[in-house]
């Protein structure tokens, strides 16, 4: 039986930078992870997009966090994760999100977001050959950017485990026990380890987890589906998103990568529940259409290929980040919403603040709508 400080359940967007960061700190941290290899979970599912531009205070300023974390990454650590800020672009057509946009900007800047409302023929020099019929203008945040999910994933493990982080794949977790002398008893298929606190990260599988250490998480996934590209000459930097609804999606965004590809992905309607991650036949066609409305320069390029990855989802959409309550130990960071990848490294150093120091990095009334004991059905403060 071997004795950690920390265990982590969980070798993914979240798991994996609080194991860096925790043994940056000299922290004896183990993680745990039923599948083969870092990241191989929902991290490689995700487009790479990491944007500060949210509505909840709490996600804006994690986020930024993530972005200090991750554009600084290659000139710190020597890993090239990809990184590049092209900014986030919300292009409008619909005067109702013309109006909420433009309210939400002013909330978003109280919060320290670079944000900022564009007319429409600023869009169309932003975004050469996007559609300029019915364009409205829309918001453009200039720090948000993209970066290679994969890369990233090993960069973290990598870094980690030369800070002395130990990993244990192709383990799953089958039993967690609260011993009274002797700490967390964490139980696998292959082992018995002892710690002081455990992280639930486990993403899809975080309501499972929870019941082990003795609560009932409000997680629930469902599924989108993404694609790329075939590479073309760089012609634009922002991650577009497209928020107007279509037959059988909600909003779409895509954003061109370092390399040339066009990584894309829709909201799909109604929403895919459950942990299936097999390809629909309905996803490309849907997809392909937005693509080619909103630029229709793309009608020509070729796709190749698409996936789907699950989103843990809360009722609110927001995070599930906190400690239990009365369990000297229990820590939870779960129900990502699909941003899992982006919040990660900011909710990874919050975390790593809690345990060494008791709070997180964030102002404590910001960091609490993280909390697992929120009313889920009370509106963020951006919607009220």
């Amino acid at each position: 039986m071997s004795n950690y400080d920390v265990i982590i359940i969980g070798a993914g967007s979240v798991g994996l930078p609080t194991a860096f960061f925790l043994a940056q700190e000299k922290i004896k941290v183990l993680v745990i992870d039923e599948l083969p290899s870092p990241g191989q979970g929902q991290n490689k599912s995700a487009i790479g997009g990491v944007r500060a531009t949210h509505s909840d205070p709490a996600k804006i300023q994690t986020c930024q966090l993530s972005l200090e974390v991750l554009s600084g990454w290659k000139e710190e650590y020597g890993d090239d994760i990809n990184f590049q800020r092209g900014g986030y672009c919300f292009a409008v057509y619909e005067d109702e999100h013309e109006k909420s946009l433009k309210d939400l900007v002013g909330f978003q800047k109280r919060y320290g977001l670079n944000i900022d409302w564009l007319k429409a023929e600023d869009i169309t020099g932003l975004l050469p050959g996007i559609n300029p019929k019915g364009l409205k203008g829309g918001t453009y945040s200039p720090e948000d950017g993209n970066v290679s999910p994969i890369l990233t994933a090993r960069a973290f493990y990598r870094q980690a485990v030369k800070r002395g982080a130990k990993f244990k794949f192709q383990e799953k977790v089958i039993g967690v026990e609260k011993e009274k002398d002797s700490g967390i008893k964490i139980k696998t298929n292959r082992g018995t380890y002892t710690t002081e606190k455990v992280i639930n990260a486990a993403g899809a599988n975080a309501r499972e987890m929870g019941k082990m250490m003795g609560v009932d998480l409000p997680v629930f996934p469902d599924s989108h589906e993404a694609g790329v590209t075939e590479p073309v000459k760089p012609f634009f930097q922002p991650l577009v998103v497209d928020i107007r609804e279509f037959p059988g999606s909600e909003n779409f965004y895509f954003y061109q990568e370092k390399e040339g590809h066009i990584i894309f992905c829709l909201t799909p309607q109604p929403i895919l529940p459950g942990l299936n991650r097999d390809s629909t036949s309905s996803f490309l066609p849907q997809a392909a259409r937005r693509l080619i409305e909103l630029f229709p320069r793309l009608r020509n390029i070729r796709v190749r290929r698409v996936w789907r990855g699950l989103y843990p989802m809360t009722p609110d959409g927001v995070p599930i980040v906190d400690e239990l309550k009365d369990s000297d130990g229990f820590y939870v960071a779960v129900g990502f919403c699909g941003q899992g990848f982006m919040l990660g490294p900011g909710i990874a150093l919050n975390l790593m603040n809690l345990i060494t120091k008791g709070k997180p990095l964030l102002l404590e009334e910001i960091f609490r709508s993280f909390s697992l004991y929120r009313d889920y059905t009370r509106p963020s403060e951006a919607l009220k």
